[in-house]
């Protein structure tokens, strides 16, 4: 294997390059997370992993098993993953756009959407994060480790981000992972895209360490909530758009799980977001024909 690309909850990743050209994520297991018994135990993982099927999951390519150890293969995205590029971006890198924003929250949220209400029985990811969506050439999400954390008991699933921000205030109460903590898991994604700020940032002061706690009370406040969007964005958002994502974001991160909406809701709060955008980006390109106007209209 070539080079280390990431490691996470579950293991390491590889950059990996084939003699055929072709490029791919290879991910080896760290097997005091995921303790298999036996190799039949490593195979029922591949065996539940490899039936997700979804164009915003990371789909399972291939695995292999040999020498102690367990490695499973991804197909590789090249614009690796949302939490690199929103906070460890240098100030040359191109900021993502609000459009590019609302397509991977969207996309991210029809993955979960699947999880939850496609699959039979429901997969709950539990490990839901930003760091967790990849992106492609084109800035499509697609989210990785799904069906991995369902193979351990919630007893057993202790991760970092249970102390950064990312997990629901039940799991951390009560060590208990359902659909509705991964609504809060995507919520805080979303805020993120929102804001540009990591779930937890020890260096802020105590009041704004924890986003959703600085961020909640000042969601529907649009004076607060202009103060609140990525710098990086540098104002071109359409106000209707941010305060509506904003909404569907409010909804998702209460602090009351059986207060959040189920995915297929947030799915289509996010589509009719984009239509609403579209529609208004379309009305707004037909005035500037009209005028003659050849200025770039983009979504405002």
């Amino acid at each position: 294997m070539d080079n280390l690309v990431g490691e996470g909850t579950f293991g390491r990743v590889y950059r990996s390059q084939f003699n055929d050209g072709k490029v791919l994520a290879v991910k080896k297991l760290d097997c005091t997370v995921i303790p298999f018994q036996s190799s039949e135990d490593f195979v029922e993982l591949v065996s539940n992993i490899s039936i997700l099927h979804h164009p915003n999951l990371n789909e399972l390519v291939g695995y292999c098993m040999e020498h102690g150890q367990h490695l499973l293969v991804y197909d590789f995205h090249r614009n690796g993953s949302l939490h690199d590029l929103l906070h460890l971006s240098d100030e040359y890198s191109k900021p993502l756009s609000w459009n590019s924003r609302i397509k991977i929250a969207l996309g991210s949220a029809r993955a979960l959407e699947y999880l939850h209400e496609v699959c039979s029985p429901s997969v709950v990811h539990k490990n839901f994060k930003s760091s967790n969506i990849l992106l492609d050439s084109e800035y499509n999400p697609h989210v990785s480790d799904a069906g991995l954390a369902s193979f351990i008991p919630d007893a057993e699933f202790q991760t970092a981000e249970q102390s950064a921000g990312c997990t629901a205030p039940e799991v951390d109460m009560t060590g208990q992972y359902t659909m509705k903590s991964d609504v809060y898991s995507f919520g805080v994604v979303m805020l993120e895209l929102l804001t540009g700020r990591k779930p937890f940032e020890s260096s802020k002061p105590r009041s704004e360490q924890s986003l959703v706690r600085w961020a909640s009370p000042q969601l529907h406040d649009i004076d607060a909530l202009d103060r609140m969007v990525d710098p990086a964005l540098k104002g071109l958002y359409p106000a209707k758009s941010l305060s509506r994502f904003a909404d569907v974001l409010a909804l998702c991160v209460q602090a009351e799980p059986e207060f959040r909406p189920p995915m297929s809701e947030v799915v289509q709060a996010l589509v009719r977001l984009v239509q609403r955008a579209n529609m208004t980006k379309k009305m707004l390109d037909g005035d500037a024909s009209r005028r003659g106007d050849d200025q770039d209209q983009d979504f405002i």
